[in-house]
């Protein structure tokens, strides 16, 4: 396990001062507090779940950036976990925990996952486990590591693009190869829609990450991807040759 507890002990009084986890509002995360980083319409704020790194992961699956769902989830945890004494290190793994594509998209996701067999390939009932026992198979994580919001909305990798945007670019770029490049070898990567997609082939070609058993073309498991269920049809069989070809160089 891998953490990284300088970020969470700058943000660690402002969490305190949090109220109650059921009573967390955007109010109380959405505010120069936790403000990270802003330039023009971007404003990154911070969230303490994708501090922690699971280098043994077997399972490495890339969102965009944890929209509101994600970093709402993610305080509520650090919140219960401080008020119950539980170490740095065990809260950060219990917010990644709680926060892994957390929501209605989580279920969207393992839904997918099942479907071009990585749970057989496991020997699991479903993906749903590894995000409770079997999580030390799984290593979640963003391209953009801290929540992006975009005035005051969840940034989709779109508007800017990446590339269009130096502090985005930075941390795709520089921070995300850097995260990975932790994680030993042999793993199954799972990049979530287009704009992971490409930012995961473009560090393949530069170099930056090795080039893995990886899912590319998984569609964005959000709700708001209508066209979802459409995209994962076409490449279900791809998905599930792959999975398997992973399975057997194990």
């Amino acid at each position: 396990m891998l953490v990284n507890a300088i970020q969470l002990k700058n943000y660690l009084p402002y969490i305190s001062q949090l109220p109650n986890p059921e009573r967390i509002e955007k109010d109380d995360l959405i505010n120069a507090k936790f403000l990270m980083e802003k330039s023009g319409d971007l404003e990154m704020y911070y969230a303490p779940h994708n501090e922690y790194i699971n280098r043994h992961a077997k399972i490495v699956i890339v969102g965009i950036t944890p929209g509101w769902t994600q970093m709402k989830a993610a305080f509520q945890e650090a919140k219960v976990c401080l008020q119950q004494g539980i170490s740095l290190e065990e809260l950060m793994k219990s917010s990644k925990r709680a926060a892994g594509f957390a929501g209605t998209m989580r279920d969207n996701l393992i839904e997918m996952l099942d479907a071009c067999g990585v749970n057989a390939a496991f020997q699991l009932s479903s993906c749903r486990l590894l995000f409770s026992q079997y999580q030390h198979l799984l290593h979640t994580t963003s391209v953009i590591k801290y929540p992006i919001f975009v005035n005051g909305k969840n940034y989709s990798g779109y508007t800017p693009k990446i590339i269009q945007s130096s502090l985005l670019r930075e941390y795709a770029y520089q921070v995300f190869p850097e995260e990975i490049g932790k994680i030993q070898r042999n793993f199954l990567l799972i990049p979530l829609g287009k704009a992971v997609t490409e930012v995961v082939e473009n560090l393949v070609n530069q170099g930056k990450i090795p080039e893995q058993s990886c899912l590319f073309g998984f569609p964005h498991p959000s709700g708001a991807n209508g066209h979802r269920k459409q995209q994962f049809q076409k490449v279900k069989s791809r998905f599930r040759c792959i999975v398997k070809k992973y399975t057997n160089d194990l």
